[in-house]
Order: C-alpha cells, then structure tokens, then sequence
C-alpha cells in the first residue's frame, strides 16, 4: 500500500502513521506441519503402506503419465489442488524409493 500523505483528498489520502511490528498469533501458524506430526506420518506411511489408488498413480507416475496421473487423483480426491499435491507426494515417494534402491544395487 503507497506511503499516506497527510492530506484529506487524493489517492493517498490519511493521516500519517507509523505501522506497528504485531506479534505473531497463535491461528497464523495454522496448518503448518510440525516435527512431531511429520515423524508420526511418516511411521504410518511406512507401516500402511500406500492405497490401491495411490499405487495405481506411481505406476502411471513410472512410465511418464503425469497427466493422467493428475486426472487419476483428482477423480479420486476431489480438487484439482489435491489432486496436484497428491501427485508430487507419489513423485517423490518414487523418488526416495528409488534413491534407496541404488546403492543396493551398485553394492551388488
């Protein structure tokens, strides 16, 4: 927003004023992931296992579908926004898999 200039009329009409520094709320940090939901996540993640949907959308994911990978988890999901985070979820489950099984095979 532009500086006020003192002035009653204008496009910068107001009283000049300093902007104070607020202190950040409580409901400001809403949503955001901490450590200890993310471990715990995770640790069902490993335990679980993935849904018949989500396998099918790694599968798609592995020979290049993206696309319909998206169109897959969005059916499934409901929005286009979960259905992109569903995908890059799947995208780096892949990736880490895969980044897993490399230096078991380069052991061999």
């Amino acid at each position: 927003m532009a500086e006020k200039s003192g002035i009653a009329v204008g496009l910068n009409k107001g009283r000049v004023v300093a902007t104070r520094k607020l202190a950040a709320r409580p409901a400001q940090r809403k949503g955001k992931l901490g450590k200890r939901v993310k471990n715990i996540r995770e640790l069902i993640r490993d335990v679980v296992g993935s849904a018949p949907y989500e396998k099918r959308l790694m599968e798609l994911l592995k020979v290049g579908r993206d696309k319909r990978a998206l169109k897959l988890a969005k059916r499934k999901l409901g929005t286009h926004l979960r259905g992109k985070k569903k995908r890059e979820e799947m995208g780096n489950l892949l990736r880490k898999m895969s980044r897993k099984d490399k230096p078991a095979a380069a052991a061999e």
